[in-house]
C-alpha cells in the first residue's frame, strides 16, 4: 500500500498596505462613510483591519483626536434628539388644528339640528 504524502497547508501571503492608504481610508470613514462601503470600494480584506487603523491612528494623534471624536459623537446624539423634537413639534399644530376642525364640526352639526 502506498503511503500518502502530507499535503503541507499553503502559506497565506499577508498582504501589507502603505502607511498613506491607511490614512485614506481611516480619513473616508471620519467623514462619514460607512466601514462596508470603505473597505468595498478600496479592497480591503475586512472591516476590522479598518477599525484598527482607525484605533492606531487616534492613538498616534494624542488626547485632542480623541477628545474630538469623542465631542462629534455627542452633537451627532444631540442632534438626534433635537430632530426628534422637532419632528414631533410638526406634527402638534396638525394635531390641533384636527382638533379644532372637529370641535367647530360639532358645534355646526349642534346648530343645524337645532335648526332643523
Amino acid at each position: 500500500m502506498a503511503r500518502r504524502k502530507k499535503q503541507q497547508p499553503s502559506k497565506r501571503v499577508r498582504r501589507e498596505y502603505p502607511d498613506e492608504f491607511k490614512e485614506e481610508a481611516v480619513q473616508m470613514l471620519l467623514d462619514g462613510h460607512t466601514a462596508p462601503s470603505v473597505v468595498e470600494r478600496l479592497g480591503i480584506t475586512n472591516v476590522n483591519m479598518l477599525y484598527r487603523w482607525k484605533k492606531e491612528q487616534l492613538a498616534r494623534s494624542g488626547p485632542v483626536a480623541s477628545s474630538l471624536e469623542a465631542r462629534v459623537r455627542e452633537l451627532e446624539s444631540e442632534l438626534r434628539r433635537v430632530e426628534r423634537e422637532r419632528g414631533w413639534r410638526a406634527e402638534a399644530p396638525n394635531h390641533c388644528a384636527r382638533w379644532q376642525l372637529q370641535q367647530k364640526l360639532r358645534r355646526i352639526d349642534i346648530w343645524f339640528r337645532k335648526a332643523v
